[in-house]
């Protein structure tokens, strides 16, 4: 299907130059809701934003009521960008849309927005029937998805959730997506002086250090990955630490795997703690549990069959990244996506290949129009 290219570039680029870095995606949000309530559509937003400590912004939700028989489908993008992403300034290139160089682009994932928007366009100026549709906008996925996080799912009665927002070409299929758990250890001890009485103190360091020499990190197994990030804490050469603090996180397909690694983790720091007459304290942060798409469902082959009739072979992967999508299937929906063109993402070089691009909107097309079930 033949879009407007005109009309579709002009949008993108209205849309990039809409500052919409993560907790503060409100312009966009505006921009949004009268684009769909100045055609007509229910925007149903929610204060998301706010509850996550950003502005106004919020979470948006449109049906798009079918008009042929068959699966309903969610279609997802996100609103907001990374930095550096205030002022951006698009430029047109031999079939590419870049920045001026010196921020990101935002063609994540606005250009996965700006497909939705013309997808709904062409099919109101074509009569084309279409599955029964609703588009779900979320903010603050970059900053760790806690838009999706905040979203009530009993608003969407569909099972199928479609996200455009992947980089690179077009092929990818996922199998199986990582989930994370994010934890914040801190050993507290007792201070002293470090050259006078040492031994009326208890050494943070020294237990955090005992702990972490007790666990494995790195790469556990072929599904699951841990990782130490941070570690702080200390004044001095002369002062026993009495507070230190470690980051660490633990990736894996499994659920089981990420729940038995991060028990090792919290063992080896009561252990360790104990050892040294230390306290310890553990957060954890369960960030995204793991997304495992139904590869036999309906989404999976309508991603497949269009992908094929658009001359383009699929290639299976696994992916250790996350986003969305691990959200909403954490919450049981079934889950898939492409890639809109998007390239070197979150960096100043980031662009937008407008052949892939177009490419991208002919495969959602047929997901949407073309029946398989």
């Amino acid at each position: 299907m033949q879009y407007n290219k005109e009309r579709i570039l002009s949008r993108l680029m209205e849309m990039i130059q809409i500052d919409s870095v993560s907790y503060k995606e409100g312009p966009m949000t505006d921009y949004l809701q009268k684009y769909f309530e100045d055609r007509g559509y229910e925007v149903y937003r929610d204060q998301a934003g706010k509850a996550v400590g950003g502005d106004h912004s919020g979470n948006l939700l449109i049906h798009i009521p079918g008009t042929m028989e068959g699966e309903s489908i969610c279609l997802n993008a996100h609103q907001d960008t990374v930095e550096p992403g205030i002022g951006i300034v698009p430029v047109l290139e031999d079939g590419k849309l870049k920045s001026s160089g010196d921020t990101i682009l935002a063609a994540d994932d606005k250009s996965g927005i700006a497909i939705m928007l013309e997808l709904l366009e062409v099919l109101k100026e074509t009569g084309t029937p279409h599955r029964d549709m609703y588009y779900l906008f979320t903010i603050c996925e970059e900053s760790g998805m806690y838009g999706a996080k905040k979203f009530d799912y009993s608003k969407i009665p569909t099972k199928n959730i479609f996200s455009l927002d992947g980089a690179g070409n077009l092929g990818f299929i996922l199998k199986s997506g990582a989930g994370k758990d994010v934890l914040t250890i801190t050993f507290h001890g007792k201070s002293a002086h470090g050259g006078i009485e040492p031994e009326k103190g208890i050494n943070a360091i020294n237990a955090a250090a005992l702990a972490i020499s007790k666990v494995k990190f790195g790469r556990i197994d072929p599904e699951t990955t841990s990782n130490i990030g941070r570690i702080e804490g200390g004044a001095a050469t002369n002062i026993v630490t009495d507070k230190v603090t470690f980051t660490c996180e633990v990736r894996s397909h499994s659920q089981a795997q990420i729940e038995a690694q991060v028990q090792k983790i919290m063992d080896a720091c009561q252990e360790a703690a104990a050892e040294f007459g230390a306290t310890v304290d553990i957060d954890v942060d369960h960030f995204c549990p793991p997304h495992k798409p139904d590869l036999d469902g309906f989404l999976t082959k309508a991603t497949v069959r269009a992908l094929e009739l658009e001359g383009i072979t699929p290639e299976y992967h696994i992916s250790n990244g996350s986003g969305d999508s691990n959200i909403f299937s954490g919450h049981g929906f079934d889950c898939s996506g492409i890639s809109t063109g998007m390239f070197n993402v979150h960096t100043t070089g980031e662009y937008l290949d407008l052949a892939v691009f177009e490419q991208a909107f002919n495969v959602t097309w047929r997901i949407v129009t073309e029946p398989l079930d």
